[in-house]
Formats: structure tokens, C-alpha cells, sequence
């Protein structure tokens, strides 16, 4: 298992080289590398506070970076202009953990959001669009016209991903998808991310600490600790890894259950 892959950039949605974050005296993430492959599912584990989600906003620009290299799609972020910037923005969606939901809009009105800010579209067209977001997620048509504090838990997710969706990204960046969700609602939105990704050919960023989502959704995992991409790898990989935080993530009470539960599902 290697921190980066030699694929050439046209190959690669994301990539990062020598990325140094840091708040303070604290650097958070020093000298970080990561490429995230078109069309995969790569989710991306470490322990709590190590900076996965940092990661994440900071490739998006809501966190500034002190060093480094970031590449979407071939692009050094760096070098776009400002019109490039929107134009890249237009080109990946994010579902923010607990949904980031606009408590004061509809469902409808939250996924119109984006529309409103990139796109001139006739508010007929606009409402015909973001209900068939909405419909794409699994929510029904009457959700449309819900408020955040109507909705469960589950909901949320769906429609935060549909306002994630309403461009038509490329590049969805998903942080902590399944928290707060109970075991069945978590799997169904593991199924969703996956349908949605074949169906639509999206690359995902998934931010997770969730070993169900990391068994059944992602192509390959990437893991952080002390401020580095330790190893990335399929799930098998990661298993067979020596590394003392894997060895522990991978092989905990927790894990060595799920292990269990899913050779017994399968008769293995």
C-alpha cells in the first residue's frame, strides 16, 4: 500500500502533494498526500480530531492551507482565476455532516440553493429540477415542501445530498454520511451513495468512521494519522496492514464483530 498512486493527473479527480494545514501552533496535517481516482469511491478514515474533515474543506477552500498542492481534475486550485473557481465549484457537490440543512428553507427551497448561486434557470424549470433531486435521493414528493425540524434524521441525509446533487457534480465530497443514522438507515444510504455513484459515474470523497460504509461502499480507504496518509488500499489490504492505529481500527472488538456477522450473512 502506497500514500499516492503514479497514475498521471489525467487519470485522478484529486490530488494532493506536500499539504500542510495547521490552526495556531498546531499543525494539523503535515506534508499529506492523497490521490482520489475518477469514478472510485474512496472513503477516508482516522481517529477523532486528526483531521479528516480538514482535509476535505480544505481541497473545497474553507480552510486556508500553509504549503502544499491541491489538483482537481488536472487544476491547481492556486492558479485558477475567480471565474475559474466558480467554474470548478460547479463541478463538485458536498453533504456536509448533519446535513448543514437551511432550517429557515424548504427542501426544496435547499436544493434550489446552488441553482440559485451558478445557474439562470426559469423558477419553473427550477422547482421541476429540484424535485427530480429529490425524487433521485428516495425522498418522496411530499418532502419537498418540509421543513428541516419536520424531517428524521434519515431525510436530512437524503435531502442534504440532493442539494449536493443539484448541479450535476462530477465530484461529491460526503463528510460523515451515515452519523447519527440508526444500523438500518445507515445501510440504505450506503446503497444510495453506491447506486448513485454507478448510475451517475461520480467520484466520492467520503470522510467516515463508519466500517459498515468502508465494507460495503468504497473501492479503496485511505487512512490519517499524524498528520499523513499513513496507507491507502482496498479493505482487504487495509486488514492485512501491520500499522498499529489499522491493525487496532481494522481489527478492534467492533470490527472483529462486523467480520463475524458478514461471513455468517454470506455462509463464508
Amino acid at each position: 500500500m502506497s500514500a499516492h498512486s503514479p497514475l498521471p493527473s489525467h487519470e485522478l479527480a484529486i490530488r494532493v502533494r506536500a499539504l500542510q494545514v495547521g490552526f495556531g501552533t498546531r499543525l494539523v496535517l503535515n506534508n499529506l498526500e492523497l490521490d482520489v481516482r475518477r469514478g472510485e469511491v474512496l472513503g477516508f478514515v482516522g481517529g477523532s480530531g486528526t483531521g479528516k474533515s480538514v482535509l476535505a474543506r480544505t481541497i473545497l477552500g474553507l480552510v486556508q492551507k500553509r504549503a502544499g498542492r491541491v489538483e482537481v481534475f488536472g487544476e491547481d486550485l492556486d492558479q485558477l482565476s475567480k471565474e475559474g473557481h466558480r467554474a470548478m465549484e460547479r463541478r463538485w457537490g458536498v453533504l456536509f455532516q448533519h446535513g448543514a440543512l437551511f432550517s429557515g428553507l424548504t427542501v426544496l427551497q435547499n436544493v434550489q440553493v446552488p441553482m440559485r448561486e451558478y445557474l439562470s434557470l426559469s423558477p419553473i424549470l427550477m422547482d421541476e429540477l429540484a424535485r427530480l433531486k429529490i425524487a433521485l435521493v428516495g425522498l418522496k414528493p411530499e418532502a419537498a415542501d418540509k421543513y428541516p425540524s419536520e424531517l428524521s434524521g434519515g431525510m436530512i441525509k437524503r435531502a442534504a445530498l440532493a442539494r449536493a446533487l443539484a448541479l450535476d457534480p462530477e465530484l461529491v465530497f460526503l463528510d460523515e454520511p451515515t452519523s447519527g443514522l440508526d444500523p438500518i438507515s445507515a445501510a440504505e444510504f450506503d446503497e444510495l451513495i453506491k447506486t448513485l455513484q454507478q448510475t451517475l459515474g461520480l467520484t466520492v470523497f467520503m470522510v467516515t468512521h463508519d466500517l459498515d460504509s468502508l465494507y460495503s461502499v468504497c473501492d479503496r480507504v485511505a487512512a490519517l494519522a499524524d498528520g499523513k496518509v499513513i496507507a491507502t488500499g482496498t479493505i482487504e489490504q487495509m486488514l492485512a496492514a501491520e500499522h498499529p492505529w489499522l491493525r487496532t481500527y481494522f481489527h478492534g472488538t467492533r470490527a472483529s464483530r462486523l467480520t463475524l456477522a458478514r461471513a455468517q450473512s454470506t455462509g463464508a
